[in-house]
């Protein structure tokens, strides 16, 4: 259970476990709706490898994705130390931060950034694909530690003018997202 200010919890047998997965309630901003610890996605193969991602705004109101790693003596227990930003996106204002993460059929870490926020899009950031805004983020993680790389066939992978992470682009705020189970495709 992923709780806004900065927890994720485990609720076993119907009972809440005391003591918290994760806790980085010292470095997320959350005094506004639409900030704060947003999602959190387990890579398709935790049971061996024990790393998650998590999406979340910081202090100073930017967005992170994050990988960590379940601690070595504790199944229920995340090491927070473990942290390692993969991107940071700053949101120039505080709603429309999107927030889902999501690993799809094809092992790539999705990602929806809302386009920044205010009304209307004032940036114009959901129209421009060179921004990481208003769009939604495909990336390859399965590589060194902090480095992501850029899946061959996201569509703007040979275009300099275009950020090389997006997989869609044009949104208001993919806040949630999921992926058919009988045909892979991707609903927002």
């Amino acid at each position: 259970m992923v709780e806004q200010a900065g927890l994720v919890r485990i609720i076993s047998n119907g009972q809440l476990l005391e003591d918290p997965f994760l806790d980085i309630r010292d470095r997320v901003g959350s005094s506004q709706l639409e900030q704060g610890l947003l999602s959190i996605a387990f890579h398709p193969d935790y049971q061996e490898n024990g790393r998650f991602f998590a999406y979340y705004t910081d202090r100073a109101g930017s967005t992170h994705i994050s990988s960590f790693l379940v601690s070595n003596d504790n199944a229920n227990q995340a090491d927070a130390s473990s942290e390692i930003i993969l991107l940071t996106v700053n949101q120039p204002y505080p709603n429309h931060n999107g927030g889902q993460l999501q690993f799809g059929p094809d092992g790539y870490l999705y990602a929806g950034f809302g386009d920044g926020g205010s009304a209307n899009d004032p940036l114009g950031s959901g129209q421009d694909p060179g921004s990481l805004l208003g769009a939604l983020l495909r990336l390859d993680v399965d590589h060194s530690p902090g480095i992501y790389a850029i899946p061959p066939t996201n569509p703007f992978i040979a275009d300099e003018n275009r950020r090389n992470e997006i997989w869609a682009w044009g949104l208001r705020n993919p806040w949630r997202f999921s992926f058919d189970r009988l045909t892979g495709d991707l609903f927002i």
